[in-house]
């Protein structure tokens, strides 16, 4: 009866999720399968999304420091026309979505795109690294490109199933031993983080990277801001954790494969520019 229960336990998390894909794969070639939890809808993920993001838009505005320069807003938004028709290559219904774009004032170097096509730019991170428009649509691309793999539902479904199968595997040891295994159980939660959960999102942001970059070069902007940005980031950071215990790649890691990546979409950027002259220059100011 014990091993009986247990098993049903296991069985539980097994089918609590399943393998998807949520985008094409684009010019890049983004293939990996997703685990999505059965239990967390992307409507779901959306609504939650949608309400967090009103609720910062409104604390935003209460302090005086939404959409404060119409000239800096006026280049997000911009960008962000030319570069939100370029995502029907990952993801058609993504042309449907509700998008929003706006920028709080603030010091952070920062950046968002929540599920659904929800963005916010921080002006911190477009003055102080001094953006041009190149660089504001690799930042752009790789924030939308999160919302487009739903990475955000990924993870909270890795996070969802492994609280579910400790629970159960700690219920079951406990059915079977009589012993409280909180404390071993806590100790390998760590080691998942570490050999896991941290590199499942290093993996999320290598992902962003790339569907970014092709998403920036279709709209026209210069895949080797990519590298200028990166740079930029790399010089304003200072100071990072060992990359293995960091959820995102080092900044060398990531020039170094953007460099890697950029032969593949600089046919597309070229064909851009051919076709949309008034996007050869971008406003660098």
């Amino acid at each position: 009866m014990k091993k009986l229960l247990i098993t049903v336990l296991i069985a539980g998390v097994l089918t609590a999720c399943q393998q998807v894909n949520t985008t094409g794969s684009g010019s890049v070639g983004v293939n990996r399968k997703q685990s999505m939890s059965t239990l967390l809808s992307a409507q779901q993920v959306d609504e939650m999304s949608a309400e967090s993001y009103h609720d910062a838009l409104a604390k935003a505005k209460q302090a005086n420091k939404l959409n404060t320069d119409s000239k800096m807003v006026g280049r997000v938004r911009t960008i962000a026309d030319r570069l939100i028709p370029q995502t029907a290559v990952y993801r058609p219904d993504a042309l449907k979505w509700p998008w929003e774009v706006n920028v709080e004032q603030s010091d952070q170097l920062n950046a968002y795109c929540m599920a659904g096509g929800k963005i916010m730019f921080y002006s911190g991170i477009i003055t102080k690294l001094a953006l041009s428009d190149d660089e504001i649509a690799q930042i752009m691309g790789h924030e939308i490109a999160h919302a487009l793999r739903e990475h955000a539902r990924e993870r909270m479904s890795s996070e969802y199933n492994k609280q579910l199968a400790f629970s159960g595997i700690s219920l079951g040891l406990s059915i079977l031993t009589g012993k409280n295994y909180d404390d071993y159980l806590q100790l390998a939660n760590q080691v998942t983080d570490v050999a896991y959960s941290l590199p499942n999102s290093r993996e999320h942001e290598s992902e962003a990277d790339t569907i970014g970059l092709e998403l920036a070069a279709r709209a026209g902007y210069n895949p080797q801001a990519a590298v200028t940005l990166w740079q930029k980031m790399a010089t304003a950071g200072g100071g990072t954790p060992p990359e293995f215990l960091s959820t995102h790649p080092s900044s060398q890691t990531r020039i170094r494969d953007l460099q890697a990546k950029i032969p593949a979409v600089q046919p597309l950027y070229d064909a851009a520019r051919k076709s949309a002259p008034a996007a050869k220059k971008s406003n660098k100011s």
